[in-house]
């Protein structure tokens, strides 16, 4: 409440109670000293004035002793001088910009189902839904949840730095009249937008919640993450299902579809267990580790970047496409490859654009499929 009214933070504020009331004294040094200059406590370096049962009481904290293990205090009501652990220093001995709580926004991590990051460049544009985030803006896909979850918990728990202005008038400059980046979180009707400026300083950038008036700064290295590329926020993996899941495979290439299914047989000693088995181009029983390898070969396969605008993939007329069916048939997904010249190319059905990938990766389900037994 001085000097000024602020949300406090709850972690310092509470170091410095619960120190308050452990604090023991760790010997007297004078009962009745004649002049307490020498101990720093004719103007006490600190002073701790609290209130405990309806009375109040001040703490006054000196100088350090000469090896430093000890501070010199004093009740400032009673004579007597004593020692108390200099570890204490660090706690009472606060700046108001230490007691005040730093958090940038003032929302909820696990209610945050959008995040919008608004450039010069571009629109970033995510939205969370079944515990899921996908992209929406500027291709509506599947989003890296790593990436994007990180984004979401440095933004829920970020810090400032250090409060510039309590109230904002000129925020050209800082920056802040056109900002650098525009990051909007929002979770269901509520919404927390923050404004980054210019640089100001190594390491920092100033910032604005546009729902309070200071001006603050903060780590640059958020402004870096908002402005990555739209590619390391989408997601690399090409196929979602894996081997354990997996249900129904089928490969098409030069014109020719082979299709394997998963089927509960019973072994020897009368137990169920799964097998792979090839129902086309005719039905036969396939050697189990080498579908195992294919469906290996499959589900590595990654982006390496995507590509934007009219390139020449030679998706038109892909080299290989599968048909990956996972969950008990509740996840079908299909991904065309193709090279073109030296390089790799594969699309996902359902979303926009092609991604890069190294030819070794279509060259590896290419020699699986042949040496299925």
């Amino acid at each position: 409440v001085e000097p000024v009214t602020a949300p406090t933070d709850s972690a310092a504020v509470s170091g410095l109670t619960s120190n308050l009331s452990t604090l023991e004294l760790q010997r007297v040094i004078d009962d009745n000293p004649q002049d307490v200059a020498e101990y720093g406590l004719t103007q006490p370096r600190i002073e701790v004035t609290f209130k405990a049962a309806g009375k109040e009481q001040r703490l006054q904290i000196g100088r350090k002793t000469p090896a430093a293990t000890d501070l010199y205090a004093k009740i400032a009501d009673q004579k007597r001088v004593f020692l108390i652990p200099s570890f204490v220093d660090t706690t009472f001995n606060k700046t108001t910009f230490d007691l005040r709580d730093k958090t940038v926004l003032k929302i909820e991590r696990d209610k945050i189902d959008t995040v919008s990051i608004t450039s010069p460049k571009r629109v970033l544009q995510f939205t969370k839904a079944d515990g899921e985030w996908k992209m929406a803006l500027p291709v509506k896909g599947r989003a890296d949840f790593t990436s994007v979850d990180g984004l979401v918990s440095r933004l829920s728990t970020l810090q400032t730095k250090s409060i510039v202005a309590p109230q904002a008038t000129a925020l050209g400059e800082y920056g802040l009249d056109k900002p650098a980046t525009t990051i909007q979180l929002g979770s269901g009707s509520s919404q927390a937008t923050l404004l980054l400026g210019k640089s100001a300083g190594e390491g920092v950038v100033y910032a604005k919640d546009q729902s309070r008036p200071a001006i603050i700064t903060i780590e640059s290295t958020l402004a870096d993450d908002a402005s990555k590329d739209t590619g390391e926020y989408r997601q690399k993996d090409l196929f979602d299902g894996r081997a354990f899941n997996a249900t129904r495979l089928e490969v098409t290439r030069g014109g020719q579809t082979s299709t394997f299914e998963k089927t509960k047989t019973k072994n020897k000693e009368g137990q169920d267990e799964e097998k792979w088995k090839q129902t086309a181009p005719a039905a036969k029983d396939v050697d189990q580790s080498t579908v195992d390898n294919l469906i290996s070969a499959i589900t590595a396969a990654r982006a390496t970047s995507f590509v934007e605008g009219a390139a020449k993939t030679g998706l038109d007329k892909p080299d290989l496409s599968i048909t990956f069916t996972s969950d008990e048939g509740k996840r079908v997904e299909k991904v065309s490859f193709a090279r073109s010249g030296a390089d790799g190319y594969a699309s996902r059905d359902g979303e926009p654009g092609a991604a890069k990938v190294d030819v070794a990766t279509i060259d590896n389900i290419v020699k699986s499929l042949d040496g299925i037994r």
